[in-house]
């Protein structure tokens, strides 16, 4: 259910995922390696659905656009009241406050401190797609804005 979750939550207003034909394999030895895809999740904050040419824009995208067309567009997903909160929803399937960042970690009021929902990172009970990737046998990374969680074991590295 969880990964089903997750690639419905895959279409963030101004997110773009897109299946791409394999370019590259992981590390497994060419004769052994299964045909996969690459699979690239770009998230961009300030966007809006409407702002690339693959979904309608009278703005040129060319290249975002040449991605989607070769790939699958996602179209359902759905927003919460901070980008925080909305970012640890794209990043594990779930709901923000079951994913640990019922709201902004700034904004945290006195009587939701240290309460369920509101950790303030991407909770060890939810998985993020890195982490589901790195199991399938892919090799991941993240770049840009994190911003759901602080310190090394809640950085991206440690979740992908």
């Amino acid at each position: 259910m969880l990964r089903r979750s997750l690639l419905c939550a895959a279409s963030l207003l101004g997110l773009l995922a897109a299946t791409l034909p394999c370019l590259a394999q992981t590390a497994l030895p060419a004769a052994a390696a299964p045909k996969r895809p690459n699979i690239v999740f770009i998230l961009i904050d300030d966007a809006g659905f409407g702002d690339f040419g693959a979904y309608g824009s009278e703005i040129a995208t060319p290249n975002i656009d040449s991605i989607a067309k070769a790939g699958v567009r996602f179209t359902n997903f759905h927003t919460a009241s901070t980008c925080e909160s909305t970012r640890v929803m794209l990043q594990s399937g779930v709901d923000s406050h079951r994913a640990g960042a019922g709201t902004l970690l700034v904004t945290i009021a006195d009587n939701q401190k240290g309460k369920p929902g509101y950790e303030g990172y991407l909770s060890d009970n939810v998985n993020s797609p890195g982490q589901l990737m790195r199991d399938g046998g892919y090799a991941t990374y993240y770049t840009g804005k994190w911003n759901i969680g602080k310190g090394v074991e809640r950085s991206p590295g440690a979740r992908s």
